[in-house]
């Protein structure tokens, strides 16, 4: 399997960014996805993921209310929709998805079997 992430870039602060996943080599649309970032000096952290139940969860209320998660399963694709964003969500924004995930590990970086390479976000003006 191999995750495709893209849409990262440059924004002002308050702009929006989709970031899209796209996975190649089998079908992900049963498998736990989620996003991570890494900010400079920071350690990989979680952002939003999707169980395989369905259900989503963010890292933080202020992401609940700023980011959105989805599938597109015709796609094979993830997306995270970013709004209101800020210079501290500036970061590397990577892909996983694993279809051994359970929703209790849904945060856990080590669940998730297949990455993306990542994608650059900066907020910035």
């Amino acid at each position: 399997v191999q995750l495709q992430a893209s849409g990262g870039g440059l924004v002002h602060p308050g702009g929006s960014l989709r970031l899209s996943c796209a996975a190649s080599g089998r079908t992900i649309s049963r498998d736990a996805v989620a996003w991570f970032r890494q900010a400079p000096g920071m350690e990989r952290s979680f952002v939003a993921g999707i169980n395989r139940s369905g259900g989503r969860k963010y890292a933080t209320d202020s992401m609940k209310g700023r980011f959105t998660i989805s599938r597109d399963t015709a796609r094979n694709t993830v997306y995270l929709q970013m709004g209101s964003l800020r210079p501290d969500d500036t970061a590397v924004y990577y892909c996983a998805a694993g279809p051994s995930v359970i929703a209790s590990n849904l945060e856990s970086q080590n669940a998730y079997a297949y990455w993306g390479l990542g994608t650059q976000v900066t907020v910035s003006s």
